[in-house]
């Protein structure tokens, strides 16, 4: 599959007529919302988990040096916590564009705080795409992230960023803080 998703994103019709959508986000959507939304609500969804295992060549990082960001790994009896935004349907060409390095928009169910769940849409960077990276150690990652950089700012910021957002709603995600540990080491260390 190309890196350029959004052609096949905007083919997504499963709710074309809906005069509003629920958006789950889980990586920089959680602390950067550039687009204008109806609602936001702390929310989860199940059997996913984030993991740093995708290229960013347009965002933290270049074509020729691309960054590590999020995406979602299947992992039956895992929980992903996020933000879920109530958008128009107008903000998926924003979006779409946004998300364009591999990412596909793909119909989940998404549980908010209270217990309520509606069937939302998510982007996920599947295996499948080009620009993904695959696993890595924490320690490996870390180290991909201190020396990324691309037009939307340093790799290490987007990390450190999406850390204080998860610590500040109170979630916990081993994977993200022990890459924040060691690239925290990394940098003592230089």
């Amino acid at each position: 599959m190309t890196a350029d998703t959004t052609a096949i994103n905007q083919m997504m019709d499963q709710f074309d007529g809906h005069h509003s959508v629920w958006l789950f986000g889980y990586g920089s959507l959680i602390y950067k919302t550039d687009f204008p939304y109806l609602e936001r609500r702390p929310a989860s969804i199940a059997d996913w988990t984030r993991r740093f295992w995708q290229g960013s060549h347009d965002h933290r990082g270049t074509p020729e040096a691309p960054g590590r960001v999020v995406t979602l790994i299947a992992e039956p009896g895992a929980t992903c916590h996020g933000m879920a935004y109530l958008v128009t349907p107008e903000v998926f060409s924003h979006l779409d564009h946004r998300e364009k390095n591999g990412y596909l928009r793909l119909a989940i169910p998404i549980m908010f705080e209270d217990g309520d769940s509606v069937e939302g849409l998510v982007y996920i960077a599947t295996p499948d795409n080009t620009a993904f990276l695959g696993p890595a150690s924490e320690q490996e990652i870390a180290r991909h992230i201190a020396r990324s950089t691309g037009p939307s700012g340093s790799n290490s910021d987007y990390l450190n960023h999406l850390a204080s957002a998860l610590r500040e709603r109170g979630w916990h995600d081993q994977h993200v803080f022990d890459i924040e540990r060691h690239l925290a080491a990394l940098r003592r260390h230089t």
